[in-house]
């Protein structure tokens, strides 16, 4: 099993940890990841505000990239793989974009053909549990745990279109082939608020702190995302928002590979933990 890998700006930056987790686990589980060489930073849904253009031809240049390679792309961010596949739609279903988006991509001696598909590592380990086939070491039993989705990776449905929107089980089947217990809690699918926080941060802290409030008193011990944004919200931010949000809440925040390497037998240090603000202490190795 092998992925051209875009890893994205914050992956290679401020959660740097995300990576080094995703490598190593990726790895245990026997699949190989490429990194797309000279690949560019999505847009991250704020360049689409200002030039839609611009966004299509950056993500249609890490797409031919990825197409050259002869693989169909991974990332692990709930953003890159929205704006990569929303990309990917626009392109594919309108001639006259492609070509204008081509005659961009030319310049570099690039060319979008629409050949390699997008996925995201929740996607690929729940759509092959076998891949987990003897490999926990260290079942995570009694540890209960809140998926959080974020909403990146479900909406738009038409784009991402994996699993139903309104009732994904996607994380919950891994949580549960890691041995460890599926928390049902009311802000699993509500978004962290990242991409808002410079416009309204008092409204995004409360929404931290409301998340991570309403994760604690459904009886999670740790929350575990999918995606780095959502994680660094609810951990760089957990102090701010529990003030906003009148709680005393404090909870772990784990990004999907690092829950997964634990079950896999690696310690905290060699995933990373570390790095998290909040709660840290908490996380069990």
């Amino acid at each position: 099993m092998k992925y051209a890998f875009f890893p994205g700006c914050v992956l290679r930056g401020a959660a740097s940890e995300a990576f080094l987790a995703t490598v190593k686990v990726t790895e245990a589980l026997g699949i190989e990841l490429v990194e797309i060489p000279s690949w560019t930073c999505c847009g991250a849904s704020h360049l689409q505000d200002v030039d839609d253009i611009t966004a299509l031809a950056i993500n249609a240049r890490n797409l031919a990239i990825a197409e050259s390679m002869g693989l169909p792309v991974m990332t692990v961010c709930n953003t890159c793989t929205l704006e990569l596949r929303r990309a990917k739609e626009a392109l594919d279903h309108d001639a006259q974009l492609k070509g204008r988006v081509n005659a961009i991509l030319a310049k570099s001696g690039y060319e979008y053909k629409g050949t390699a598909e997008v996925t995201h590592l929740l996607w690929v380990l729940a759509s092959n549990p076998q891949l987990f086939d003897s490999k926990i070491v260290k079942p995570l039993k009694s540890l209960k745990v809140a998926g959080y989705y974020g909403c990146h990776i479900l909406r738009p449905p038409k784009i991402m279109n994996y699993e139903d929107h309104l009732n994904p089980q996607s994380l919950e089947k891994i949580i549960g082939l890691l041995g460890a217990q599926a928390v049902n809690f009311d802000f699993r699918l509500k978004c962290c608020g990242f991409h808002a926080f410079w416009t309204a941060e008092k409204d995004v802290l409360k929404v931290t702190g409301q998340a991570v409030d309403s994760a604690a008193k459904a009886g999670a011990e740790v929350v575990v995302t999918p995606c780095p944004l959502c994680q660094m919200q609810l951990d760089m931010y957990q102090p701010e928002g529990r003030d906003a949000a009148k709680t005393n809440a404090e909870l772990p925040i784990l990004h999907l590979p690092q829950l997964i390497g634990l079950a896999l037998g690696m310690d905290k240090a060699e995933l990373g933990i570390g790095r998290h603000v909040s709660a840290a202490d908490k996380v069990h190795s």
